[in-house]
């Protein structure tokens, strides 16, 4: 069997894993409630919401995610953070409006709303979990610090359509130079299984749309606890570059040429 064949049965058995573990009920008010297979920090089951309106539907988190930040001590209140919120949910075609998190789906988008509407979640997850007494500064904004400081040269929040017709977020692009690839980068403050499923992924289905010599790179934060090794093993496996925070100097020289 070949590679080829190999990934696309691995790809075949990611959908149905979705397909299966996603579920359905109604709620109050013709609200569909969608229970997902993907995990928040609390290791529960992401919920979004579906309505059926006039000219398609609406699609919603109600609330929860920031809700939940809020709660665990991290209020997006500085011009930064509500910066970056802005410009994560605007790569994803989410809005936000006094908490809540929604986008506008017709039945011929519903599965692309959908997912967009997850990987906001996801992101702003990612992004935002910090606790003020361990985190001092957004993951992302250290990275991007750290490459400014490098005199590594970069360009910030990438969106590439894939095959499937997603859109998928990577948080820097390093161009392509004499004497290496372009590099794809995702910052992930959470390193954990569904952090790793979700850029592996999105590297899947990007790879065959980029220069065939080029990498993607998962850059790992491991600040405040170990990554567990099933995760850069998985990222290894689809052939993701995994860079831990700590060890970031000495691949410094990889990112920069």
């Amino acid at each position: 069997m070949t590679d080829l064949e190999d990934i696309g049965q691995m790809l075949d058995a990611y959908r149905a894993w979705l397909k299966d573990r996603t579920t359905l009920k109604m709620v109050h008010r013709n609200w569909v409630e969608i229970t997902t297979p993907f995990l928040d920090r609390h290791n529960d089951y992401i919920q979004i919401y579906a309505k059926s309106v006039e000219g398609g539907y609406v699609l919603t988190d109600d609330g929860n995610t920031i809700r939940d930040l809020e709660l665990s001590g991290c209020a997006l209140d500085t011009p930064k953070r509500k910066h970056i919120m802005t410009v994560t949910l605007n790569g994803f075609g989410v809005e936000e409006a006094n908490g809540i998190l929604r986008t506008r789906a017709t039945a011929a988008n519903f599965a692309v709303r959908k997912h967009a509407l997850l990987q906001a979640i996801l992101a702003l997850n990612d992004m935002f979990y910090l606790a003020s007494s361990t985190v001092r500064s957004l993951f992302k904004e250290d990275v991007e610090n750290w490459l400014d400081s490098s005199d590594i040269r970069f360009v910030p929040n990438i969106q590439l359509t894939g095959k499937s017709g997603y859109q998928h977020h990577f948080d820097f692009a390093i161009p392509r130079s004499k004497r290496a690839p372009e590099r794809l980068i995702r910052a992930i403050s959470n390193p954990n299984k569904d952090a790793a499923l979700n850029l592996i992924g999105a590297w899947t289905d990007t790879q065959e749309q980029r220069p065939e010599d080029a990498i993607a790179v998962a850059i790992l934060n491991d600040n405040t606890r170990q990554v567990a090794e099933p995760v850069i093993a998985a990222l290894n496996q689809y052939e993701i570059l995994p860079i831990l925070w700590s060890q970031r100097e000495v691949e410094k020289e990889r990112l920069a040429a």
